[in-house]
């Protein structure tokens, strides 16, 4: 292994046919930058990898202007060490997942909003909603019969919702295991 486990998440590629990324081409792209044991995970730009201690801020910023030279637009990057996402998975409730009763989603924040008080400036609904903070994201669970009334709605039209990248639980249950994989 060689040096820290991080994961890269990429916001915004591959939906709707707009900002088309090929997993095989950033992998390339990442291998390219220097990153070892690279490894891609399902099309949404989930990217696990070793490099030798660095800041996250850095390592995003190479990766999206990799990406901007590669592929001719720009995309918002978050990197994060393994025991960041550790820490965020750890704190999804066990039974919090994203089947055909739930959503369970994780918003991961970006450094400028990262912080307990953004619960004060999100629509929680009570009952329905059920949100938890926890240093880099928010936990976001609610059954699926509420999803249309859900506060949650209200986040993806407001300017937060631009300084985030969302992930399910159970893809983020998967990248941490495949980072403890990775830095064994």
């Amino acid at each position: 292994m060689a040096g820290m486990t991080y994961v890269a998440l990429l916001r915004g590629i591959n939906v709707g046919g707009k900002n088309r990324v090929e997993m095989s081409r950033l992998k390339t792209l990442c291998e390219g930058l220097g990153l070892s044991d690279v490894k891609t995970f399902i099309n949404s730009g989930n990217v696990v990898f070793n490099t030798r201690k660095a800041s996250p801020r850095r390592l995003a910023e190479k990766i999206e202007t990799a990406i901007e030279q590669e592929f001719g637009f720009e995309i918002k990057v978050l990197v994060a060490d393994h025991d960041a996402i550790e820490k965020v998975e750890k704190a999804i409730p066990e039974h919090w997942v994203d089947d055909k009763r739930m959503r369970t989603y994780v918003m991961f924040l970006w450094h400028e909003f990262d912080d307990s008080s953004i619960l004060d400036d999100i629509p929680i609904k009570e009952g329905m909603d059920n949100v938890i903070y926890v240093d880099g994201a928010l936990i976001w669970q609610v059954d699926r019969e509420h999803i249309t009334r859900s506060g949650m709605n209200k986040v993806v039209s407001s300017p937060l919702y631009k300084s985030m990248t969302i992930r399910n639980a159970n893809t983020v249950r998967k990248l941490a295991a495949m980072m403890t994989e990775a830095a064994a």
